[in-house]
C-alpha cells in the first residue's frame, strides 16, 4: 500500500511539474509567428513619426534563449526599461520555421546575418539607421547594463540630431 501511495504521489508531482513547466514556457513566448513583419514595421514607423521616437526592432524567436533572456532583462532593469519607453517604439519581429519574415529581413538589410537576437533602429520615416549585433551587448551569462544603455542612448532621436546631441561616454 505504501508503495502504491508513493507511486501515485510521484505521478501527481510529475504531472504538476510538467503542467507548470509547460505554462512557464508559454509565458516566455514573446514572439508571435502569426504576425506580418512588414505590417508591424509600418505601424511602428507611423507611431514613431507621430511621437518623435525611433523604432527598435528585436528580431528573434521563441526558440532563442538569448532573445528570451534579453526580453526579461530589458523589463527588469529600470534604466533600460525607461530608455526603451521614453525613446522607442518597440517591435518583436519573429524569425522561426513558421515565419522567417523574409520581406522584413530584406527591407531591413538582412540583419539576420548577425545572429539572434539582432536589434534594428529605424527613424520615423522607416529608414534603417543602425543594426546592432546583440553579441556585442553581452557580458558573461547575460547582458551588460553599461553596453545596452550606451547602445540605446546613442540611437535615440535626439542623440542623432547634431544640435541636440550629447556626447555619451562608454
Amino acid at each position: 500500500m505504501k508503495k502504491l501511495i508513493l507511486t501515485s504521489a510521484s505521478f501527481v508531482i510529475l504531472w504538476v511539474m510538467s503542467f507548470y513547466s509547460a505554462h512557464a514556457q508559454e509565458a516566455k513566448k514573446i514572439y508571435d509567428p502569426s504576425l506580418d513583419g512588414m505590417k508591424q514595421i509600418k505601424e511602428a514607423v507611423a507611431a514613431a513619426k507621430v511621437s518623435g521616437k525611433h523604432v527598435v526592432i528585436q528580431y528573434g524567436g521563441n526558440w532563442c534563449p538569448w532573445c528570451i533572456k534579453f526580453d526579461g532583462y530589458s523589463k527588469a532593469d529600470p534604466e533600460i526599461s525607461k530608455l526603451f519607453n521614453d525613446n522607442y517604439i518597440p517591435v518583436k519581429l519573429n524569425y522561426s520555421p513558421e515565419n522567417k519574415n523574409d520581406a522584413a529581413n530584406e527591407y531591413l538589410g538582412n540583419p539576420t546575418r548577425f545572429g539572434f537576437p539582432v536589434f534594428i533602429i529605424l527613424d520615423g520615416n522607416g529608414k534603417v539607421l543602425h543594426i546592432q549585433d546583440s553579441g556585442l551587448l553581452e557580458e558573461g551569462e547575460g547582458y551588460s547594463q553599461k553596453k545596452v544603455a550606451w547602445f540605446l542612448r546613442n540611437w535615440t532621436a535626439s542623440a542623432i540630431v547634431p544640435a541636440r546631441a550629447v556626447q555619451v561616454k562608454k
